[in-house]
């Protein structure tokens, strides 16, 4: 029998070079801003049920504690304040402030090659929240989250493929003053990644510091106006059917400064929003819709995304649950809902309940975005990265996540049927007096990467490669991973006479 070990060696080498060669955007086998929308969990009558309950409930309860300035908007866009507080919403109001809704929002990275455009059931995966903790894998252990690691997870997801923005992932508990914890954010997240970013603020008053170093970073506010590249994530309510009255006063300031806003509405089903699937998501819709109406009444047609965040709760011990079966259908329920208004929309998917990034860590992360993704929603926030139920961000599962991430839009992308995909030329050749294989042909080699997702940390060897390079553990990769990433200057990291004005003008933290 002929010796047939190195052409199988070679071959297998000349792949993996093809492989490490960095395929062009256009023939990658996934990219930013892939259509979803063929996963339905609600039938059409169930959805026009919930936009129904949602327009009862804002014309019968509404909503309390709005600001004197948001009561005098909606007020004027034909709302009604109550003796009792509460502003109600006439069906004809909501219907209105959807005729005038932005439908067709790009979401501007600092570079143009990251820019975002959210519209019909497009999608893409990025961070978010809030965590006041980051994971230690190594000595597994939690502790206080800093604005260095804020850098340092922008300049991680500056890298990776398949993580399409940064919103602000945990809070910088280093800085003591809220007003420089505003700003600082800004300035480590813009420092870290040319990415879109979104971010939060305190109070309105630190809302005016904030779009001062943006005019800056962007070169004058004319052009920080023509390409916004930090959106406000807004808390404007506190679920059940409450506006959140400073928090929506930031909105204003934020619209009046021309950044798009993230109308957001965080229910805990069971707690602060029903318990049932069905009625979480009618109450944030509501609550949105709500927020459209106010946001239309500022700026008619402003750039706001449809925010309906619900998460689950485990009601055996009132702690909230991020990675629960019941989460991916909340969040595959609300994403059906925005595609119903045709609204831009998001919500929270890839969450973990788990400490570390482990087993179970994988599954629940990759089961909400899955069906977040082939449900169609435009922004997956909390996708990677988020552990313990939002409580800690883990920078190894960040880069772990990448690999995730490209398996899921690989569903996402789904299955192509046409004469070339459904290859009977193919089976003619190689079974007609060919090789009776498909390795090495031509239409094999040309779909390497346009059909295909190669991870870049997970393993894939035989028993015996993977006794032979040292048995890698994934998470030991992740940390060398992150480890090369960080040992090199930041590819988005400001002009140093950029830097230099910045750090006279506002106190920066970050060394």
């Amino acid at each position: 029998m002929a010796d047939t070990s190195t052409r199988r060696s070679g071959g297998r080498a000349a792949r993996r070079a093809a492989r490490a060669a960095p395929a062009s955007e256009e023939a990658r086998s996934i990219r930013p801003g892939m259509s979803g929308g063929f996963y339905k969990p609600l039938s059409d009558s169930q959805v026009k049920q919930i936009h129904e309950a949602a327009l009862v409930a804002l014309e019968e309860i509404g909503l309390a504690d709005a600001p004197q300035s948001g009561i005098d908007y909606m007020v004027k866009a034909g709302a009604i304040y109550g003796e009792d507080g509460r502003v109600r919403f006439p069906r004809a109001v909501v219907e209105d402030a959807l005729g005038k809704a932005c439908r067709d929002i790009t979401l501007h990275g600092r570079d143009p090659k990251y820019d975002l455009h959210l519209n019909g059931d497009r999608v893409h995966f990025g961070t978010a929240g809030a965590a006041v903790s980051m994971v230690d894998v190594l000595g597994k252990e939690y502790r206080d989250s800093t604005v260095q690691d804020l850098h340092d997870a922008a300049r991680i997801v500056d890298r990776l493929d398949n993580v399409h923005f940064l919103q602000r992932p945990m809070v910088c508990r280093d800085i003591a003053d809220n007003r420089e914890m505003d700003y600082n954010t800004i300035y480590a997240s813009c420092s870290g990644t040319t990415k879109h970013i979104g971010t939060s603020f305190t109070e309105p008053d630190f809302v005016a510091d904030a779009l001062e170093m943006l005019h800056m970073i962007a070169g004058g506010e004319d052009k920080w106006r023509a390409r916004p590249f930090v959106s406000n994530s807004n808390c404007f309510v506190v679920p059940p059917m409450k506006f959140a009255t400073e928090a929506c006063e930031v909105m204003e300031r934020c619209i009046e400064g021309g950044m798009p806003v993230l109308l957001l509405s965080a229910g805990m089903a069971g707690a602060t929003a029903p318990s049932t699937v069905a009625g979480a998501i009618v109450q944030a819709v509501a609550e949105c819709l709500a927020g459209l109406v106010y946001v239309n009444a500022v700026r008619p047609g402003h750039p706001a995304i449809f925010g309906t965040w619900p998460f689950g709760l485990d009601l055996r011990t009132g702690a909230m649950t991020g990675g629960s079966g019941e989460q991916a259908l909340l969040t595959a329920g609300c994403a059906q809902m925005h595609s119903f208004y045709g609204l831009p929309g998001g919500a929270a998917a890839g969450m973990t309940d788990a400490k570390l990034p482990d087993m179970q860590a994988g599954w629940e992360q990759m089961c909400s975005n899955v069906l977040a993704g082939v449900a169609g929603l435009n922004m997956v926030y909390e996708s990677v990265g988020m552990h313990a139920s939002l409580l800690g961000f883990c920078h190894e599962s960040l880069i772990l996540g990448d690999d995730m991430l490209g398996h899921a839009q690989r569903v996402l992308r789904g299955i192509e049927v046409d004469d070339t995909t459904l290859a009977l030329d193919q089976m003619r050749e190689v079974c007609l007096g060919g090789p009776g294989h498909y390795l090495g042909t031509s239409e094999t080699l040309a779909r390497m990467e346009s059909d295909y997702v190669y991870p870049a940390l997970g393993d894939r060897t035989s028993p015996k490669e993977w006794v032979e390079v040292g048995k890698p553990n994934l998470v030991q990769k992740a940390i060398e991973r992150k480890e090369e990433i960080l040992s090199e200057p930041s590819a988005a990291r400001l002009d140093p006479a950029l830097d230099m004005a910045l750090r006279e003008r506002f106190n920066i933290h970050l060394g």
